[in-house]
């Protein structure tokens, strides 16, 4: 599972430029499909080939002080109950002020890890300066800029080595299907449907999950664990901390999901916040399967799960190939058949083509339908393989990858899908020189 580390500190000390340097370096958070919003306060980060959550807590506590005063035990305390490690971010040249102090009294008594990191560190008057902060009383400083990065690299050595060591054991090794959703969709009313008991405390207000909570389940003779995750906020609607990390669980239940099981108040339709769920388990190349629930209090007529369902794949598209579902979590109306689809899905997530079968499908068609020319230079494809990651990927080599635009993408990724059942995957296809 992917470690999570929280930035803390007062406001201004310069922990969203710190962060934006950190997940910047990781090319795979840079996403070309339109409409997606990325939260500026969630990222991965990678180091000496370690892969970690960074979240940056700024930006969702008040700035007015007097408000900040209060907020500041909260906000504190959850970065020490959900994260791994903590970077505490102050500024050197402003020395150290109350607030620092009062953060730093709380952080003493986590048995976290603390990173006392100095921002603003930008040449060595600065550097003379920063003895004062060994007050805070934290063992050793790590005088950075976040401008410049100088500094870091023995922050990031030290913060890999006291991340939890990555294992995985059998319970681990489960297929993992989470539930995700805005608040209020019926996410914790569809799990209590299908476990038959009154596992979560459902009620009529939004947020009440707010922790992700696993549960073992068997199905169609297959084990699975059912993640129910704390509802994703609209970031606007996030006022309290509380309803921060509770995004913060859902981010990492779908990072560390197989499947997730999208869960829509049909009532309300397939808005953005929705929009921003589906394009993060996507970008997170997860299966998909949308659950449009509440389906028993929608009026409707005959066409009217039809037309719910184009308006849905229109929002969607270009990846369109995904399972959409009417249920009712209170009629237990096809909510097995949700469960059947995701097992499914999880099948088709794990599918591997042979080879020699791949190129004998997907060559002739190059052949009939090839790359368009560009520059009056032609694109010759010779040989194609399914990579060995845990979801689809393809390799297409040929002499010009250069030249291979996403048009031509996307028509092979739609012949592949006509022939391979797919469904609810994203698919990645890539050129690559022969």
């Amino acid at each position: 599972m992917s470690s999570i580390v929280a930035i803390v500190g007062r406001p201004n000390v310069g922990k969203s430029t710190f962060f934006n340097r950190m997940i910047q370096k990781r090319e795979a958070i840079v996403d070309a499909v339109s409409g997606v919003t990325r939260d500026r306060h969630y990222g991965k980060s990678d180091w000496n080939g370690r892969v970690f959550t960074l979240i940056d807590t700024g930006g969702y506590v008040e700035r007015s002080d007097d408000i900040f005063q209060k907020e500041i035990d909260k906000q504190v305390n959850l970065a020490i109950d959900e994260a791994d490690a903590i970077i505490f971010m102050v500024d050197a040249t402003d020395g150290v002020t109350g607030m620092d102090e009062t953060m730093a009294q709380l952080l003493r008594r986590a048995q976290k890890p603390i990173f006392l990191v100095l921002n603003k560190v930008d040449n060595a008057l600065h550097r003379e300066n920063t003895l004062e902060f060994y007050a805070l009383g934290f063992e050793q400083l790590y005088p950075i800029s976040s401008i410049n990065g100088s500094g870091s690299g023995e922050l990031l050595d030290d913060l890999i080595e006291s991340l939890p060591k990555e294992q995985e054991n059998e319970e681990d090794a489960l297929p993992r299907f989470a539930v995700v959703g805005r608040p209020n969709a019926g996410k914790s009313s569809f799990i209590n449907a299908l476990i038959g008991e009154d596992r979560y405390i459902v009620t009529d207000i939004a947020g009440t999950t707010r922790d992700s909570i696993d549960t073992q389940y068997n199905r169609f003779g297959f084990d699975f664990k059912l993640v129910d995750t704390a509802g994703i906020r609209r970031k606007s609607k996030v006022k309290e901390d509380i309803e921060f990390y509770s995004v913060m669980r859902s981010v990492r239940a779908i990072e560390n999901a197989d499947v997730c099981l999208l869960v829509v108040d049909g009532t309300r339709g397939f808005d953005g916040q929705v929009q921003n769920i589906f394009w993060l388990a996507h970008r997170n190349n997860k299966g998909i399967v949308i659950l449009v629930n509440k389906w028993d209090l929608v009026e409707k007529d005959t066409n009217a799960a039809k037309q719910f369902e184009a308006a849905i794949q229109k929002e969607i598209a270009p990846f369109t190939d995904v399972p959409i579902l009417f249920i009712s979590s209170l009629t237990k109306q096809r909510i097995f058949k949700a469960v059947e689809t995701a097992v499914e899905v999880y099948k088709n997530r794990s599918y591997r083509i042979p080879t020699k079968e791949f190129n004998n499908q997907m060559l002739p068609i190059i052949e009939k339908f090839p790359p368009p020319s560009y520059k009056g230079k032609f694109v010759k494809i010779k040989f194609c393989t399914q990579l060995p990651t845990p979801y689809p990927q393809f390799a297409f080599f040929c002499n010009l990858p250069q030249y291979v635009k996403d048009p031509y993408k996307r028509f092979l990724e739609n012949k592949l899908r006509s022939i391979y059942d797919f469904k609810g995957i994203p698919v990645q296809i890539f050129f690559r020189k022969k």
